[in-house]
């Protein structure tokens, strides 16, 4: 069993869970989370089932370099970037298996509409949950 967990950093974490059954990879959870929730989550699944049956695919804000808006903008970017420093750092003080990924790597800000069609997933999201996702979807084929 592979299990990916994507994660979109920020206050709101978005925190998906994609499971290979062995017959393909499917969504099991989007949500939206604190940071400290969403780290107990993975321990959970981590504790469940082996760290070698786990992947984290990281949004890292860390490297994007187009922004826009004034000073609270400003402000939300330094967080989102800080949370990516300590989602690494606490994966490699955890031993986890994790890739930071590039925010333009990633389908994001897509509507729930659009999330819906291409993922067939049935419940309501929010658009960090739907971020997460697209972190994980259709990705067993490179883990």
């Amino acid at each position: 069993m592979k299990i990916l967990i994507g994660i979109d950093t920020g206050v709101n974490t978005g925190f998906a869970v994609a499971v290979d059954h062995g017959n393909g990879g499917e969504l099991e959870k989007v949500t939206c989370l604190t940071i400290t929730q969403a780290m107990a989550e993975t321990e959970s699944l981590v504790a469940e089932h082996g760290k070698e049956a786990i992947k984290l695919f990281i949004e890292d804000a860390r490297k994007r370099t187009w922004f826009t808006g004034g000073r609270e903008k400003a402000q939300g970017v330094g967080s989102v970037k800080r949370d990516a420093q300590i989602w690494e750092d606490w994966c490699k003080e955890q031993g986890l298996n994790y890739l930071m990924i590039h925010p333009k790597a990633n389908a994001t800000k897509t509507t729930s509409e659009i999330f819906k069609k291409r993922t067939g997933w049935p419940g309501r999201t929010n658009e960090h949950g739907r971020d997460a996702a697209m972190l994980v979807f259709k990705r067993f084929a490179k883990f």
